[in-house]
């Protein structure tokens, strides 16, 4: 079930005529959001993330990575590269990563397509000096097409990188083991092919896909894309090595006698949930912070409809259950803008989140903006916000940064799993420094300082 939800709670205010400016104030249980414009005149924002300088990146299809002061909304272009862009199309500068030690490992990956008479689609790594992305070294190339370019980036705890393929408008693509369109694949950071894939000698870790552009790792360490469907059945699918989704056999459940016989032979994995008529989905989040409780803990994914959906752009905010492996309940946000949301980013030290929409039609008309979504009144003066115990990136694995205030210093850190257990304890001797916490469990636990406690989820 999906409940559309705004300010005053009724659906009506969801279809606003095109153009009109929407209500900026939004209700969620018992969270009041203030929805602020960051950035007014991006080139289509395609992909939206929060930086390890604490700067917001965005790429944008028509060519530009571009800096962003999340105090300001002012930018700079960082990148500029020369992108097959057609406003009728859907190439471009699409998926971007950070290392995860960025920017003390300066790199950062860009997936985007060029070619005067023919498609061709990049992965290409840049380092960061500090004013440009430079020294450019490409990866991997493959057939690219007007349409289903895929190119979403996640970066995995074992240092291993996905990205989702289209099947470039060729279905045979999908099926084909020998063909990199119409997969998740996954790479090392140079480039090579991970010695454990489930094919020897091959970036492909998932197949059978039509069009995945969401990627996030969610609770339990789990991962989980996005896919767009044909007419139905765009897909919210558990995303497992090896696995093959079907299409274009199989669209959504194997529900059909020709796609039940399909989906015993080839280990069809079929989705979470899928929406008929198709909605359009796109950008994921695993959100968990605290100053969105209502949020917390969930899948939010961007949306943008069209074509057969009767109801604008949207962000879903999915319910898990406990084991992750099923979506128990689904809410929609944010549809009274009527706009293509194309992804989203949140920032890991207030809670607040970032959407970028595309426009009011397919695939990228003005406006394009990049708006903020916060717990802070924007109209009010605002006050310093001290948060006096800080745990990042959540979820973590490996490691995990601690920030404290001068309360905390001399005294104990303790870290105790959900049965109570500890599991950690030190004094805390620097106001910021990393926590060991290689080899744990997947879960939950509960950090303590002098100062304060919070969560992490270690995946």
């Amino acid at each position: 079930m999906i409940r559309l939800l705004t300010l005053s709670g009724l659906v009506a205010t969801l279809l606003l005529p095109s153009g009109l400016t929407a209500q900026d104030t939004f209700t969620i249980g018992n969270t009041t959001l203030y929805a602020t414009d960051l950035v007014t005149d991006s080139q289509i924002p395609w992909e939206i993330l929060w930086g390890g300088d604490d700067m917001l990146w965005c790429s944008e299809r028509k060519g530009r990575v571009i800096r962003i002061d999340p105090a300001t909304g002012e930018y700079t272009t960082v990148l500029d590269l020369n992108v097959t862009f057609n406003g009728s199309g859907e190439p471009g500068l699409l998926g971007m990563v950070q290392h995860p030690d960025f920017p003390e490992d300066p790199r950062v990956w860009v997936v985007y397509c060029d070619g005067q008479f023919s498609v061709s689609e990049h992965l290409s790594v840049f380092e960061w000096d500090g004013t440009n992305l430079v020294n450019e070294q490409e990866l991997l190339s493959l057939p690219g097409a007007q349409i289903h370019n895929g190119s979403r980036l996640l970066w995995l705890p074992d240092n291993t990188m996905l990205m989702t393929t289209g099947d470039a408008g060729a279905t045979a693509n999908s099926q084909n083991l020998g063909s990199l369109n119409g997969k998740i694949l996954r790479l090392n950071p140079d480039g090579t092919v991970p010695e454990d894939n489930p094919w020897p000698d091959s970036f492909v870790y998932t197949w059978g896909n039509r069009n995945p552009q969401g990627l996030c790792i969610g609770p339990n360490g789990l991962i989980y894309a996005s896919e767009h469907g044909q007419n139905n059945d765009d897909e919210f699918n558990l995303v497992e090595a090896g696995r093959n989704y079907g299409w274009p056999d199989v669209q959504g459940a194997c529900n059909l006698a020709s796609e039940q016989d399909f989906c015993e032979e080839w280990n069809v994995l079929e989705p979470l949930a899928a929406w008929s008529p198709c909605i359009a989905l796109n950008g994921l989040e695993f959100y968990t912070h605290e100053a969105i409780p209502e949020f917390q803990g969930k899948i939010m994914m961007a949306v943008m409809s069209g074509f057969n959906d009767p109801l604008p752009g949207r962000v879903i905010v999915m319910t898990l259950s406990e084991d992750g492996t099923a979506v128990v309940d689904e809410e929609a946000y944010f549809g009274s803008f009527n706009q293509r949301i194309r992804d989203i980013a949140v920032n890991p030290y207030t809670g607040a989140f970032y959407l970028a929409f595309n426009g009011v039609s397919y695939p990228g008309s003005p406006p394009n903006i990049i708006k903020e979504f916060s717990t802070s009144d924007p109209a009010s003066v605002p006050s310093p916000v001290i948060h006096p115990l800080l745990l990042h990136p959540l979820p973590a694995r490996g490691k995990v940064d601690v920030s404290v205030t001068d309360g905390a210093l001399g005294g104990p850190i303790v870290v105790r799993d959900m049965a109570g257990r500890i599991v950690h304890e030190s004094t805390v001797q620097d106001l910021r420094f990393p926590l060991d916490i290689e080899g744990w469990s997947s879960g939950r636990y509960v950090v303590w300082t002098a100062v304060g406690q919070a969560d992490l989820v270690v995946h």
